[in-house]
C-alpha cells in the first residue's frame, strides 16, 4: 500500500497568469455587482424603476414586480457582460474551451433567461408574503426558501443541467457496474450512470455525483472519459462517494438552513432600520415596497462575503474527509494521485496557491496539499508482502 513520495512539479508561470487573471475577474465582477446595488439606492434611481415599473404594468402589483426584476436583471447583465466576454476569451487563451462565439453567446442568454425566471418567482414569493403577514414575512419567506432549495437540489440534474449540456448514458458496462458497485458499497443507490458531453465547450475534465434521492445520478465528463483509466475515474469517484458516506450534503443543507435563517431575520432588522431612518428617501415606508429589493441583495451579499472564508474553511475539511475515504476504498492510492495530477495539468489549476488565497477564496485544499497528504496516508499503511 505504501508509495514513492515524487516532488510535486511547480506552478508554471502561464498557471499562476491563468489563475491570477481569473480571481482579478471575478473580484471586478463583484465589485461592480455591490457598486451597482449602492448607486441604485444612494441615488434614487431604484426608485425611478419601481415608477416605470407601475407605468408599464398599469398599477399591477405583481406585474410590477416582474418589470422592476427584468430591468435591474438587464442592467446587471449589461455591466457584467465585459467581464464574462473577457472570461470567454480567457479559455480560449489558454485553450481551455474550445466552444464558439455563437454558442457561447446562446448559453448566456440561456443563462440569463434561467436567473430571471428563477429570481422572478423569489422575489415575486418574498414580496407577497410580506403584503399578507409583514410581521412574519422573513420567517415564512425562509421556509419557502428552504423548500424551494430542497427542490432545486432534486430537480437540478434533470431540468436545469440538460439546458446546457448533453448527457448519454455510459456504454462501457464495465466501468459502469464498477462504479454502480462502489455506490452500494457507499451506501447510496445511484439511479444511473451518464457521460457528459463537456468537451463541445471546454477541455477541462469533471465528475460529479449529483441530485437527491430518484435524481441521484453520477455524470463523468467525456474529457475526463479520454483521457483517465478507470482506476483513476474510480477513484475520482470514490472521493464524490465520501461525501455521501460523511453526510457532507446533509451537513451542507442544515448549514445553508441556519444561514438563511439568520440572513431573513438581519434582512427584516436592517429593512425596518433603514426605513425607521430614511436612509433613503426613494424607499417607501411600507415593507412591500419593491425598490427596496437592492438594500436585501445588499445585505444578503455582505452577509455571504463575510461569510465565505468560514464556509471555505468547513468545505475543505469536508474534501478531506472525503479524499481520505477515496484512499482507504479504491485498491490503490496511485490512481488518485496520478488523477489529481492530471486534473492539475488538464485544467490549470494552481498546486500550490498562496496561502491567504486559498483560505480566503478556495472551497477545497491545493492539488499539492491533496497529493501529499495521500502519499503520507500510504506511507503509514503496512507493505503488503509479495508472494
Amino acid at each position: 500500500m505504501a508509495t514513492t513520495s515524487n516532488p510535486q512539479p511547480a506552478d508554471s508561470p502561464e498557471v499562476r497568469r491563468y489563475n491570477r487573471i481569473q480571481r482579478w475577474l471575478n473580484m471586478a465582477d463583484a465589485v461592480i455587482g455591490f457598486a451597482l446595488l449602492v448607486v441604485l439606492l444612494v441615488t434614487g434611481w431604484t426608485g425611478k424603476l419601481r415608477d416605470w415599473s407601475y407605468l408599464g404594468a398599469s398599477q399591477h402589483y405583481f406585474f410590477a414586480v416582474f418589470l422592476y426584476v427584468l430591468m435591474f436583471s438587464v442592467i446587471a447583465k449589461i455591466l457584467s457582460a465585459p467581464f464574462d466576454f473577457v472570461g470567454f476569451r480567457l479559455e480560449h487563451q489558454y485553450h481551455l474551451s474550445n466552444q464558439k462565439l455563437r454558442g457561447w453567446l446562446w448559453d448566456e442568454g440561456k443563462g440569463w433567461l434561467v436567473s430571471l425566471v428563477l429570481g422572478t418567482i423569489m422575489v415575486e414569493l418574498v414580496y407577497s408574503i410580506i403584503r399578507i403577514a409583514p410581521q412574519r414575512w422573513w420567517i415564512i419567506a425562509w421556509a419557502v426558501f428552504v423548500g424551494l432549495f430542497l427542490l432545486m437540489a432534486q430537480l437540478a440534474p434533470v431540468v436545469l443541467m440538460p439546458i446546457f449540456y448533453k448527457f448519454e448514458s455510459l456504454d462501457n458496462d464495465g466501468l459502469r457496474d464498477r462504479l454502480t458497485r462502489l455506490g452500494e458499497r457507499a451506501g447510496t443507490r445511484v439511479r444511473g450512470v451518464y457521460e457528459w458531453k463537456l468537451s463541445e465547450k471546454s477541455n477541462k475534465a469533471n465528475a460529479a455525483l449529483t441530485g437527491m434521492g430518484s435524481t441521484r445520478r453520477i455524470i463523468l465528463s467525456d474529457t475526463l472519459l479520454q483521457h483517465y483509466s478507470d482506476d483513476e475515474i474510480e477513484a475520482i469517484l470514490a472521493h464524490e462517494l465520501g461525501h455521501h458516506v460523511h453526510r457532507h450534503i446533509l451537513k451542507g443543507i442544515f448549514t445553508q438552513v441556519g444561514i438563511t435563517f439568520f440572513g431573513f431575520w438581519l434582512i427584516n432588522i436592517v429593512l425596518r432600520f433603514v426605513i425607521a431612518k430614511d436612509w433613503f428617501p426613494a424607499l417607501d415606508p411600507r415593507l412591500y415596497d419593491f425598490a427596496n429589493l437592492p438594500l436585501i441583495v445588499l445585505v444578503a451579499t455582505v452577509l455571504g462575503f463575510l461569510l465565505m472564508p468560514a464556509l471555505n474553511a468547513i468545505s475543505r475539511s469536508h474534501e478531506r474527509q472525503a479524499d481520505r475515504y477515496a484512499w482507504e476504498n479504491t485498491p490503490a492510492i496511485e490512481p488518485f494521485i496520478t488523477s489529481m495530477q492530471k486534473l492539475a495539468d488538464q485544467n490549470l489549476a494552481e498546486r500550490e496557491p498562496n496561502q491567504v488565497i486559498e483560505m480566503l477564496f478556495h472551497s477545497h485544499p491545493s492539488i499539492g496539499k491533496r497529493v501529499a497528504a495521500a502519499e503520507a496516508w500510504a506511507s503509514q499503511q503496512p507493505q503488503t508482502a509479495s508472494p
